[in-house]
Formats: structure tokens, sequence, C-alpha cells
């Protein structure tokens, strides 16, 4: 069991997602930053897709009422294990009774923290994440609060020695503030005018901004198109409402919809994006889908050489 002594304002219980509900309109859902959560678990002995948890907005605490490796990835943070420092994207084990203090998200958004076995919730429609939009996944359908006790799964492989750690070149550039996208379905009804605002500009996230979707402030890009007839969305799709201001889906985005969109942001860009807080600037560079597809197989390598190179960690 692993005991939250002091929730942080945001806490739930998140894996790979729903990649099979799309056509009952389920979006995917999942870890906001899918890199992040599949080194967490390689990090901790897991299946990459395990359940971990998704921390994010401030401090909080929890304790650990059984022996346990664990890791966290993602955002930056101070954390301290009864008064030591937990370092970051490191294999580190627990004795029962240990404190997990983190006292401040410093860089990023969303900290995953995955613990051996995982997370033993129900799986629903093929997962166990939380769609807080529709209440269900996770613990209940909510968020974790002080007082919750979460149970944790069997470990199915032993976790790497305590100490190991993901190489720092083989993690996403967070700290980028380039995001690349390719062509959206309705790209070639924005005008000549309205890419270089969107390509040459610079934008800042809202405040206004969740696990929906992240809207963007700065120069407005004229739409003349108005509320097309709905169609089929996937996160990192960038839309564009008749007010101007960008959207970017993100996990829990509704599956559908019409506002017109220029551009997709590179699925291999999207745990940079989901890290970037509100006030953040970014930018947009436009890539052909072919170099997308190759940028997202060099994530692909980056991963496997972290869960490879975890499996081969020695084992006391």
């Amino acid at each position: 069991m692993i005991s939250i002594t002091k929730a942080p304002p945001y806490l739930t219980i998140q894996d790979a997602g729903r990649k099979t509900a799309r056509s009952a309109g389920v979006p995917p859902g999942g870890a906001m930053d899918s890199f992040a959560l599949c080194v967490a678990n390689a990090l901790v002995g897991n299946p990459p897709d395990s359940a971990v948890l998704e921390w994010a907005l401030g401090g909080g605490s929890i304790r650990f009422d059984r022996d346990c490796a664990f890791a966290l990835a993602g955002a930056t943070a101070h954390a301290a294990l009864s008064g030591s420092d937990v370092a970051p994207c490191t294999t580190t084990y627990a004795r029962a009774g240990e404190v997990l203090s983190v006292q401040q998200i410093v860089g990023g958004r969303f900290l995953y923290l995955a613990c051996s076995g995982g997370f033993d919730v129900p799986l629903l429609l093929g997962s166990r994440s939380t769609y807080l939009p529709g209440r269900f996944g996770g613990l209940d359908g909510r968020t974790i609060k002080t007082g919750d006790s979460l149970t944790a799964g069997a470990a199915t492989a032993d976790a790497p020695p305590a100490g190991f750690h993901c190489a720092p070149d083989l993690m996403p550039r967070y700290d980028s503030g380039i995001l690349h996208v390719t062509p959206g379905t309705q790209h070639a009804m924005f005008d000549e005018s309205s890419w270089r605002i969107f390509t040459e500009g610079s934008y800042r996230v809202s405040m206004a901004s969740d696990r929906t979707g992240y809207k963007l402030e700065g120069a407005a890009i004229a739409n003349s198109l108005g509320t097309l007839p709905s169609e089929a969305g996937c996160p990192g799709t960038i839309q564009v409402p008749a007010g101007g201001a960008p959207i970017c889906l993100m996990a829990d985005a509704p599956t559908v919809g019409g506002y017109p969109k220029i551009a997709v942001v590179s699925e291999a860009d999207l745990p940079i994006l989901a890290q970037r807080r509100p006030g953040d600037s970014i930018r947009f560079e436009l890539i052909s889908i072919d170099q997308s597809q190759r940028a997202l197989k060099r994530r692909a390598s980056d991963l496997n050489a972290v869960v490879h190179s975890a499996k081969r960690a020695p084992r006391g």
C-alpha cells in the first residue's frame, strides 16, 4: 500500500491510455508525457504502460507502506525520501514507513511517480487511466486526496540497482521552446499571412490550459472558415476558433471537433509541449510528415535504449 499523507492540488493515476475506445467517443487519455511515463516504469522494472501517479501544481507527500523501488520522471522537482534528496530519472528504493516528500516542482508541468508493480486499480476499456471529465478510471474517476491509500501491484521483474539512472541525452529537450508541426487537415484554407503569423511569431501557454487542450496567446490567426462539420481529431491537433487564438488538443481532448485545423504537433514533440507551463513561450516550425516520422523513430530509439539499459543493469 501507498498512503497519501499530503496530496498535491492535482494527483491522478495514468497509464498509456485507452487505444481502442475512440469509436465510442472516449479520448485516448493517459499520461500527458508518454515518454516520461515509460522512462519512470523502466527504472522500476515495470512494463512501459504500467499505471503511475501523474502529479502537478504543487508539493505533497506519500508514505510507502511496503518496501519498493520507485522513480520520478518528467517535470523537475525538489524531492526527498526521509530527508535525503531524490535524484530525477533514478532508481530509488524505499523501505516500509519511509515518506517521499515533493517540496516543489521547479521546471516542467507533470511529474510521474512509478512504483515497482504499478498501481492496481480496475481496468476500464483497456486502461487504468483517470478520465476526470467522464468521472471514470483511476481511483473512482477522481483526483487523489490526502488520506487515500493505493494498492501497488505485484512486481513482474526486478528493478535496476539503486542509483541506476537514465542518460540525460536520451531524454526530450524539455527546455526547448520550438515545436515541430505538420500541416493540418485545413492547412490549405489558411492564407499566406496566417501561416506567417503562425510560424514566425511566438505564443504563450494560457492559464486556460489543461489536459483537454492548451490555449495559446499571441497574434490572432484569421479564421474565415467559421466552424466546420465535425471530424476526427487527435492529441497535438492545433485548431483555430473564430477568435483566432490557437488551441492545441491534448490527451483528454474530444475525439471530434469542428474548428479548422491549421497544423498538428509532431508526436515526438508532444512530451515537450505537455511540459510547458502557463506563461511559457513556444514557437512552431513547419516540417514534412516524413521528417515528423523520422523524429518519432528517433524518440522511440531513445526510449528503447533506456528500457534495454535498465534491463541489462546488474542486479544484486
